[in-house]
């Protein structure tokens, strides 16, 4: 199997990054567009992958989205449901991990069961699809060329593409103006915006994303912060923590330590 490298598009730059490593110093991060008759489910490919002998290790760290990966590498292939806490794991040694990340709720038709039931799980790649998973991996780990895993991935995909649901074009919908809309701090305000009832949406959010509403605003509000605590840059604590739909400073604090493992003033200075 071939394809060109025109045929892959790259994506835009990644959000929720806690750590970085200069590709110099032998890691990288790579992230592709679907074809287009997979957009639908898929928002990104990603390759990430790492060259440490012969020097120290690197621990990476994420905020992860609202969103299912199918990952293959790093020991195991899986599926990962939304982490709701940070994500952390140690690059040593050589290595490589391919990923499909799904667009929010759209794993559903593939998984045919609630969503909420993979929240901060993980399940071998087999038990959703069986032996057909097991060559998939072989397939991927056997590659080195990022378009040919591509290729691979989505015809393994075209191949069990379920039946569109109208539920995930909504949930989309609404995800997306999460994203893009920085004023939203409140589910109710979602509720309104897509005249739904505030129970209907969290329960569609719970079946098909496996988060609530409330998590992915505050979610996509702590990528913002994140994003703007540029080094040496002057930040208005009090007013970002009401901007972000916070009561008070000391909540946003206490809930970004809490993700994060530090402080926002700390985290500032170590970046």
């Amino acid at each position: 199997m071939s394809i060109s490298s025109e045929a892959i598009r790259p994506a835009g730059k990644p959000r929720g990054i806690l750590t970085r490593s200069a590709e110099s110093a032998g890691s990288r991060h790579a992230r592709y567009l679907p074809s287009d008759d997979l957009r639908y489910f898929v928002e990104h490919f990603w390759i990430v992958s790492w060259d440490f002998r012969g020097g120290e290790p690197f621990r990476a760290e994420t905020l992860p989205h609202p969103s299912v990966h199918l990952v293959i590498g790093g020991g195991s292939s899986r599926i990962v449901g939304v982490m709701r806490g940070k994500f952390s794991t140690l690059l040593e040694g050589e290595g490589r991990v391919f990923g499909v990340k799904f667009r929010p709720g759209a794993f559903y038709p593939f998984l045919g069961a609630p969503v909420d039931t993979l929240t901060d799980r993980e399940v071998p790649l087999g038990d959703l699809f069986g032996a057909d998973g097991q060559e998939f991996e072989d397939e991927i780990v056997r590659e080195e060329e990022d378009g040919v895993m591509i290729a691979i991935a989505e015809r393994f995909l075209r191949a069990r593409l379920p039946e569109r649901d109208e539920h995930v074009e909504m949930v989309s919908r609404v995800v997306e103006r999460i994203v893009d809309d920085r004023a939203i701090t409140k589910v109710e305000e979602l509720a309104e915006l897509f005249g739904v009832n505030r129970r209907t949406l969290q329960r569609t959010f719970s079946r098909y994303v496996g988060v609530s509403p409330k998590w992915v605003i505050q979610r996509y509000r702590l990528h913002e912060v994140l994003e703007q605590l540029a080094p040496g840059a002057a930040i208005d604590w009090p007013k970002l923590a009401l901007d972000l739909g916070y009561f008070d400073q000391a909540h946003f604090i206490r809930d970004f330590k809490g993700i994060v493992g530090m402080s926002p003033a700390e985290y500032a200075r170590r970046r």
